[in-house]
């Protein structure tokens, strides 16, 4: 995947990008393997079936870091520093759905290089992951 490139000058309320992939039982095995998180609800069919869920779900986090793609990756992109983000987990995330992170641009402090996102992910028009944060954006100055 190429990096993207947005300067602080680049930025404007309102502008929006967005990622998505599939949460498969091997991304949430690997996700599991690197974070060291092997709750079973996220990796053991015959307990995950018998929870409030009635099955498997993936990692919270595992949808969260999808919106760190976006930061990273598409926009701002290269040299961005992640500063702070608040999360809220609003519906499960099954293996197999399709996550769909958003993020939107809503405030920019031009003194300090920082930019306020909304951050959202859906599964279709669930919306999982609600959030917002603060993203360090180099400038061309």
């Amino acid at each position: 995947m190429e990096v993207a490139q947005y300067y602080l000058e680049d930025l404007d309320i309102g502008m929006k990008a967005e990622f998505e992939r599939e949460v498969t039982s091997e991304s949430v095995q690997s996700f599991a393997e690197v974070s060291g998180d092997h709750n079973p609800l996220h990796l053991d069919k015959d307990y995950a079936e018998k929870t409030m869920f009635g099955g498997r779900i993936a990692h919270g986090m595992l949808s969260a870091g999808f919106i760190s793609t976006i930061f990273g990756t598409i926009m701002p992109g290269r040299g961005s520093i992640y500063m702070s983000q608040n999360l809220k987990f609003t519906a499960p995330v099954r293996h197999g759905d399709l996550v769909r992170a958003i993020v939107e641009v809503v405030d920019i402090t031009h003194a300090k290089k920082r930019v306020l996102f909304n951050t959202r992910c859906f599964v279709g028009d669930t919306m999982v992951v609600d959030g917002d944060a603060l993203i360090m954006v180099p400038s061309r100055a």
